[in-house]
């Protein structure tokens, strides 16, 4: 909603008489009747409304005292921005190695819009951090997935966890996926070929928790 004061082009402390000023010289000037081309007499017709709005509000002494107090109230934030705000906290947060503090972060932002695969995602990865949250962790991985399932990054991750805990055939099928969204990718390539994909050698020697996630983690 606009506000009333900055349609009419006066101050808050303006008088009856300077409202009804202002209102006048405005509906002469930007009534919808004094253009031709069709994209001018829209937004001439939308202002007009706006005006209209905010003369009836300010020139009631009842109303405007109510729209007065209105305009001390904090303007509420939209859900989206609620989450992206607690999104962008939360990565910040991340790269601190503040994981518990950037959970919370990330599931204001599931909560605010959950149908952000990159909400999920960051909340996935930092659960991983946790031993003891695995399975949340492997919910929300999986989720950002469903959202985004051409994002080769959310699968190679999934795939880091589940290496991490011994489940290889679990996290062959996830650089697959990955492979088939980038099979261009050489550090997938590289990771695919440890766990016996994409015909490269199967690196058994090294522990599963090796590899993809030393590659994944970002730099603090």
């Amino acid at each position: 909603m606009p506000n009333f004061y900055e349609v009419l082009g006066v101050a808050q402390q303006a008088s009856d008489a300077d409202i009804k000023k202002a209102y006048v010289r405005l509906a002469r000037e930007r009534h919808p009747d004094r253009f031709t081309d069709p994209g001018e007499r829209e937004a001439a017709d939308r202002f007009f409304k706006d005006l209209t709005s905010a003369f009836n509000t300010l020139s009631n002494p009842s109303s405007r005292r109510e729209y007065d107090e209105s305009l001390k109230q904090p303007e509420r934030k939209a859900p989206e921005q609620l989450a992206e705000d607690a999104y962008a906290r939360g990565l910040d947060l991340y790269e601190q190695r503040q994981y518990h503090d950037a959970i919370e972060s990330f599931r204001v932002a599931v909560h605010h819009v959950p149908d952000n695969a990159a909400y999920h995602f960051g909340l996935g990865r930092s659960l991983a951090k946790n031993p003891n949250w695995m399975h949340d962790a492997v919910g929300e991985l999986e989720q950002s997935i469903r959202l985004a399932p051409k994002r080769a990054e959310y699968h190679a991750e999934l795939a880091a966890l589940f290496m991490g805990q011994g489940l290889k055939l679990r996290a062959r099928r996830c650089l697959e996926a990955a492979l088939k969204v980038a099979p261009g990718d050489a550090r997938i390539q590289k990771l695919a070929a440890q766990v016996g994909v994409g015909g490269g050698e199967d690196d058994t020697s090294r522990p599963p928790s090796g590899g993809l996630r030393g590659l994944l983690r970002r730099k603090p």
